[in-house]
Protein backbone atom coordinates (compact mmCIF):
# COMPACT_ATOMS: atom_id res chain seq x y z
CA UNK A 1 0.00 0.00 0.00
CA UNK A 2 1.30 3.21 -1.38
CA UNK A 3 1.76 5.76 1.95
CA UNK A 4 -0.01 9.10 0.61
CA UNK A 5 2.67 11.90 0.01
CA UNK A 6 3.27 13.99 2.90
CA UNK A 7 1.85 17.77 2.79
CA UNK A 8 4.61 20.58 1.53
CA UNK A 9 3.69 24.12 3.13
CA UNK A 10 5.04 26.92 1.43
CA UNK A 11 7.62 28.74 3.76
CA UNK A 12 7.83 32.58 3.25
CA UNK A 13 10.23 34.83 3.99
CA UNK A 14 9.69 39.02 4.35
CA UNK A 15 8.87 40.40 0.45
CA UNK A 16 7.55 37.18 -0.57
CA UNK A 17 4.23 37.43 -2.60
CA UNK A 18 2.00 34.91 -0.73
CA UNK A 19 0.80 31.54 -2.71
CA UNK A 20 -2.50 31.50 -4.82
CA UNK A 21 -5.66 30.55 -2.44
CA UNK A 22 -6.27 27.63 -4.64
CA UNK A 23 -2.92 26.31 -3.04
CA UNK A 24 -4.68 26.18 0.47
CA UNK A 25 -4.98 23.00 2.27
CA UNK A 26 -8.61 21.85 3.11
CA UNK A 27 -10.67 19.94 5.65
CA UNK A 28 -9.79 17.15 4.30
CA UNK A 29 -6.15 18.05 5.37
CA UNK A 30 -7.66 18.67 9.13
CA UNK A 31 -6.18 22.23 8.42
CA UNK A 32 -8.99 24.56 6.16
CA UNK A 33 -7.75 27.34 5.01
CA UNK A 34 -3.64 27.22 5.96
CA UNK A 35 -1.55 28.35 3.10
CA UNK A 36 1.99 29.67 4.17
CA UNK A 37 4.59 29.49 6.59
CA UNK A 38 7.29 31.78 7.99
CA UNK A 39 9.37 32.62 10.67
CA UNK A 40 9.25 36.32 10.61
CA UNK A 41 6.29 38.56 11.31
CA UNK A 42 6.36 42.24 9.83
CA UNK A 43 4.04 45.04 8.97
CA UNK A 44 4.27 44.73 5.49
CA UNK A 45 3.78 40.91 5.79
CA UNK A 46 0.63 41.89 7.36
CA UNK A 47 -0.70 43.98 5.24
CA UNK A 48 0.08 42.31 2.03
CA UNK A 49 -1.70 39.03 3.81
CA UNK A 50 -5.35 41.09 4.48
CA UNK A 51 -4.92 42.31 0.85
CA UNK A 52 -5.11 38.78 -0.55
CA UNK A 53 -7.53 37.25 2.14
CA UNK A 54 -4.93 36.25 4.35
CA UNK A 55 -4.13 36.66 8.37
CA UNK A 56 -1.84 35.02 11.05
CA UNK A 57 -2.71 32.54 13.38
CA UNK A 58 -0.67 30.82 15.81
CA UNK A 59 0.53 29.34 18.85
CA UNK A 60 3.44 30.65 21.16
CA UNK A 61 6.55 28.62 20.30
CA UNK A 62 4.90 28.17 16.50
CA UNK A 63 6.41 29.41 13.22
CA UNK A 64 3.95 32.16 11.81
CA UNK A 65 0.97 29.97 10.20
CA UNK A 66 -1.03 31.64 7.79
CA UNK A 67 -4.42 30.66 6.68
CA UNK A 68 -7.59 31.75 3.77
CA UNK A 69 -10.45 29.44 5.15
CA UNK A 70 -13.25 28.89 2.62
CA UNK A 71 -16.07 29.19 3.41
CA UNK A 72 -14.90 32.97 5.20
CA UNK A 73 -17.01 33.94 8.40
CA UNK A 74 -18.13 37.52 7.09
CA UNK A 75 -20.85 40.25 8.78
CA UNK A 76 -22.35 42.34 6.58
CA UNK A 77 -23.45 45.44 8.56
CA UNK A 78 -27.14 45.30 7.45
CA UNK A 79 -27.12 42.04 8.65
CA UNK A 80 -26.16 42.72 12.37
CA UNK A 81 -28.70 41.54 15.02
CA UNK A 82 -28.86 44.45 17.50
CA UNK A 83 -31.20 42.52 19.81
CA UNK A 84 -33.69 43.85 22.14
CA UNK A 85 -31.66 43.16 24.89
CA UNK A 86 -28.21 44.76 23.38
CA UNK A 87 -30.01 47.88 22.63
CA UNK A 88 -31.22 48.63 26.20
CA UNK A 89 -27.87 48.08 27.28
CA UNK A 90 -26.34 50.41 24.76
CA UNK A 91 -29.23 52.86 26.21
CA UNK A 92 -27.94 52.17 29.89
CA UNK A 93 -24.31 52.56 28.59
CA UNK A 94 -24.97 56.08 27.27
CA UNK A 95 -27.32 57.53 30.53
CA UNK A 96 -24.16 56.45 32.61
CA UNK A 97 -22.18 58.56 30.24
CA UNK A 98 -19.81 55.71 29.17
CA UNK A 99 -17.08 56.91 27.09
CA UNK A 100 -16.34 55.18 23.57
CA UNK A 101 -12.87 55.60 22.69
CA UNK A 102 -10.41 54.80 19.56
CA UNK A 103 -7.04 53.93 20.02
CA UNK A 104 -6.15 55.32 23.26
CA UNK A 105 -5.13 51.74 24.96
CA UNK A 106 -4.48 49.67 21.81
CA UNK A 107 -1.89 48.01 23.65
CA UNK A 108 -3.67 47.23 26.61
CA UNK A 109 -6.75 45.74 24.09
CA UNK A 110 -4.64 43.58 22.20
CA UNK A 111 -2.89 42.61 25.57
CA UNK A 112 -6.34 42.09 27.26
CA UNK A 113 -7.12 39.89 24.74
CA UNK A 114 -4.23 38.02 24.54
CA UNK A 115 -5.24 36.65 28.33
CA UNK A 116 -5.88 33.55 28.90
CA UNK A 117 -9.89 32.29 29.03
CA UNK A 118 -11.18 29.03 29.95
CA UNK A 119 -10.75 25.99 27.60
CA UNK A 120 -7.50 27.47 26.28
CA UNK A 121 -4.35 26.66 26.71
CA UNK A 122 -2.70 29.75 25.27
CA UNK A 123 -2.93 32.72 22.66
CA UNK A 124 -2.40 33.11 19.39
CA UNK A 125 -2.24 36.84 20.08
CA UNK A 126 1.57 36.48 20.93
CA UNK A 127 4.12 39.31 22.02
CA UNK A 128 5.12 39.24 17.65
CA UNK A 129 1.68 39.85 17.14
CA UNK A 130 0.97 42.45 20.09
CA UNK A 131 4.22 44.05 18.34
CA UNK A 132 3.03 44.24 14.85
CA UNK A 133 0.05 44.92 15.39
CA UNK A 134 0.70 47.98 17.25
CA UNK A 135 3.28 49.13 14.18
CA UNK A 136 -0.29 48.84 11.81
CA UNK A 137 -1.42 50.81 13.98
CA UNK A 138 1.09 53.65 14.15
CA UNK A 139 0.65 53.21 10.23
CA UNK A 140 -2.88 53.90 10.09
CA UNK A 141 -4.33 50.26 9.22
CA UNK A 142 -4.95 48.97 12.76
CA UNK A 143 -7.13 50.15 15.54
CA UNK A 144 -8.83 49.83 18.85
CA UNK A 145 -12.19 50.49 20.44
CA UNK A 146 -12.23 51.29 24.00
CA UNK A 147 -15.58 51.62 26.24
CA UNK A 148 -14.69 53.02 29.16
CA UNK A 149 -16.52 54.56 32.99
CA UNK A 150 -14.25 57.16 33.38
CA UNK A 151 -11.02 56.14 33.47
CA UNK A 152 -11.75 52.51 34.02
CA UNK A 153 -11.70 50.41 30.96
CA UNK A 154 -14.92 47.87 30.50
CA UNK A 155 -13.66 46.21 27.22
CA UNK A 156 -12.98 47.05 23.93
CA UNK A 157 -12.24 45.27 20.44
CA UNK A 158 -9.41 45.66 17.73
CA UNK A 159 -9.24 45.56 14.26
CA UNK A 160 -7.48 46.13 11.11
CA UNK A 161 -8.68 48.80 8.05
CA UNK A 162 -7.67 48.79 4.80
CA UNK A 163 -9.63 51.20 2.41
CA UNK A 164 -13.47 50.34 3.21
CA UNK A 165 -12.81 46.55 4.54
CA UNK A 166 -12.65 46.06 8.11
CA UNK A 167 -11.12 42.76 9.55
CA UNK A 168 -12.17 41.91 12.93
CA UNK A 169 -9.29 40.53 15.19
CA UNK A 170 -10.86 40.23 19.04
CA UNK A 171 -12.96 41.38 21.15
CA UNK A 172 -12.70 41.26 25.10
CA UNK A 173 -15.21 42.07 28.01
CA UNK A 174 -14.06 43.13 31.15
CA UNK A 175 -17.34 44.02 31.95
CA UNK A 176 -20.63 42.17 30.41
CA UNK A 177 -21.43 43.54 27.18
CA UNK A 178 -18.41 45.62 26.44
CA UNK A 179 -17.19 44.20 23.43
CA UNK A 180 -21.02 43.28 22.15
CA UNK A 181 -21.55 47.10 22.58
CA UNK A 182 -17.84 48.10 20.76
CA UNK A 183 -19.19 46.12 18.00
CA UNK A 184 -22.74 47.78 17.50
CA UNK A 185 -21.09 51.27 17.85
CA UNK A 186 -18.50 49.86 15.33
CA UNK A 187 -21.27 48.52 12.80
CA UNK A 188 -23.45 51.48 13.17
CA UNK A 189 -20.22 54.08 12.35
CA UNK A 190 -19.11 51.83 9.50
CA UNK A 191 -22.28 52.00 7.85
CA UNK A 192 -23.20 55.64 8.52
CA UNK A 193 -19.68 56.01 6.56
CA UNK A 194 -20.43 53.44 3.34
CA UNK A 195 -18.82 50.50 4.75
CA UNK A 196 -20.71 47.31 4.24
CA UNK A 197 -18.64 44.46 5.46
CA UNK A 198 -16.40 43.04 8.51
CA UNK A 199 -14.35 39.98 8.00
CA UNK A 200 -14.94 37.66 11.32
CA UNK A 201 -12.10 35.16 9.85
CA UNK A 202 -13.57 32.02 11.07
CA UNK A 203 -17.04 30.08 12.06
CA UNK A 204 -18.09 30.40 15.77
CA UNK A 205 -21.59 30.37 16.97
CA UNK A 206 -21.59 33.69 18.99
CA UNK A 207 -20.51 35.40 15.51
CA UNK A 208 -23.78 33.93 13.34
CA UNK A 209 -25.56 34.77 16.73
CA UNK A 210 -24.47 38.23 15.55
CA UNK A 211 -25.75 37.83 12.07
CA UNK A 212 -22.53 36.80 10.51
CA UNK A 213 -22.94 34.11 7.29
CA UNK A 214 -20.11 32.04 5.49
CA UNK A 215 -18.98 33.23 2.41
CA UNK A 216 -17.48 31.09 0.06
CA UNK A 217 -13.82 32.02 -0.92
CA UNK A 218 -14.27 33.31 -4.59
CA UNK A 219 -17.04 35.78 -3.52
CA UNK A 220 -14.82 37.24 -0.65
CA UNK A 221 -11.68 37.85 -2.68
CA UNK A 222 -13.99 39.43 -4.77
CA UNK A 223 -15.60 41.84 -2.01
CA UNK A 224 -12.16 41.99 -0.50
CA UNK A 225 -10.18 43.36 -4.24
CA UNK A 226 -13.27 46.37 -4.66
CA UNK A 227 -13.75 47.47 -0.55
CA UNK A 228 -9.77 47.49 -0.17
CA UNK A 229 -9.60 49.92 -3.01
CA UNK A 230 -11.75 52.48 -1.63
CA UNK A 231 -11.20 55.92 -0.22
CA UNK A 232 -10.36 54.50 3.49
CA UNK A 233 -12.85 55.30 6.74
CA UNK A 234 -12.61 58.76 8.58
CA UNK A 235 -11.06 57.15 11.42
CA UNK A 236 -9.51 60.62 12.75
CA UNK A 237 -11.96 63.04 11.67
CA UNK A 238 -15.09 61.32 12.58
CA UNK A 239 -14.35 58.44 14.67
CA UNK A 240 -16.77 56.39 16.27
CA UNK A 241 -18.91 57.70 19.04
CA UNK A 242 -21.18 55.71 21.55
CA UNK A 243 -24.81 56.79 20.42
CA UNK A 244 -28.12 54.86 21.09
CA UNK A 245 -28.69 52.94 18.45
CA UNK A 246 -29.97 53.98 15.42
CA UNK A 247 -29.01 57.12 15.96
Amino acid sequence: MTEPSPIRLPWIEPGDVFPSSRRALTDQHGANGLIAASQSLTPEMLEKAYRSGIFPWSGPGEPVLWWTPNPRMVLQVDAFRCRRSLVKTIRQAVERHYELRVDSCFQTILTQCAAPRQSQNGSWITPAIIQNYQKLQERGLSHSLELFDGQRLLGGLYLVSIGQMLFGESMVSLEPNASKICLAMLVQWAKAHGGQFIDCQQQTQHLQFLGAQPMDRERFEAVLTKETEKPGFPWQEHPPRLTLWGE
